[in-house]
């Protein structure tokens, strides 16, 4: 197991201009990370190419890995045009996952507004998901990079609809990024749907949440799941979410890959992802 962060957990630090991606991967190393996710938000390598070799570069020399690469993406399009120009613009970026010497990448494949995230829509919609996923794994096999969804976006979110895209698509290089915390969005319970989905994972998300039921409306700063309940980031192992029992079955599971931090709260992003990746290495420790 290695134990590190999503640049995207420093978002309020890179936007406050306290650092820059290269300034987060120094941040993530001193902070008893060992690898730095990275997801372009508040920098972009499409627009800056020569920033690519700049982030090898500072994660060699601080001594920590680049574990994985994250981007939106959605292929429900209303004509093939758009279909085909999505997905070259998410192969561009499997092009910079190579050039930054990453073997996982995770992209969207489909979003809607919560309306229309049924199952009927989900039916129509699926095989133009399928096709968009098989396209991108097949490009990306060729640098030896295996593509993944995360249950993320309200439609996409549910494990049973991760894992039947999964098992659709098949293909070895395709996989999911889990994110343990996500599954609340759609209001499922994260302790079964990790041990539902940890199989199929090639990327671990930690987040977690505070919950609160639909008819208590806590005010700013909440937003809610797709069944109406309220919703707010949390420091991990601060919030609602059975941390410790995710923990255990992941750990029992065998799964030896990559765990990335995700702090999306409305604490101080350095001080919550300090004692977010603390609470992790002490559970692991314990479980």
């Amino acid at each position: 197991m290695k134990l590190g962060v999503s640049s995207y957990s420093l978002v309020g630090a890179m936007r406050n201009k306290e650092m820059d991606i290269l300034g987060a991967i120094q941040w993530v190393a001193d902070n008893g990370g060992e690898h730095i996710e990275i997801v372009p938000i508040e920098f972009s390598l499409v627009d800056n190419p020569e920033l690519i070799q700049a982030i090898r570069e500072k994660a060699a020399s601080v001594g920590i890995e680049l574990s994985n690469y994250a981007i939106g993406a959605n292929f429900i399009t209303d004509s093939r045009e758009k279909f085909e120009a999505e997905i070259a613009r998410v192969k561009q970026h499997i092009d910079i996952v190579h050039a930054l010497g990453i073997t996982r990448m995770r992209h969207d494949v489909a979003s809607r507004p919560i309306p229309e995230t049924t199952v009927s829509y989900f039916e129509q919609d699926f095989p133009v998901m399928v096709e968009a996923c098989g396209i991108l794994a097949d490009y990306a096999a060729q640098y030896g990079i295996t593509t993944s969804i995360e249950n993320h976006g309200y439609y996409v979110q549910a494990s049973e609809r991760v894992l039947r895209l999964i098992h659709a698509v098949n293909r070895a290089n395709f996989r999911t990024t889990m994110d343990v915390g996500n599954f609340l969005c759609v209001d499922e319970n994260s302790v079964s749907a990790v041990k539902k989905s940890i199989s199929q994972a090639s990327m671990v998300h930690f987040k977690d949440f505070y919950v609160r039921p639909s008819y208590l409306n806590p005010g700013d700063g909440w937003f809610q799941s797709s069944g109406g309940n309220y919703l707010r980031g949390a420091i991990v192992g601060q919030g609602d979410i059975d941390i410790p029992e995710v923990i255990r079955i992941i750990k029992a599971s065998g799964y030896n890959g990559y765990l990335s931090l995700e702090f999306e709260g409305k604490e101080e992003c350095k001080w919550a992802v300090q004692t977010g990746l603390s609470n992790i290495k002490r559970l692991w420790a314990e479980a």
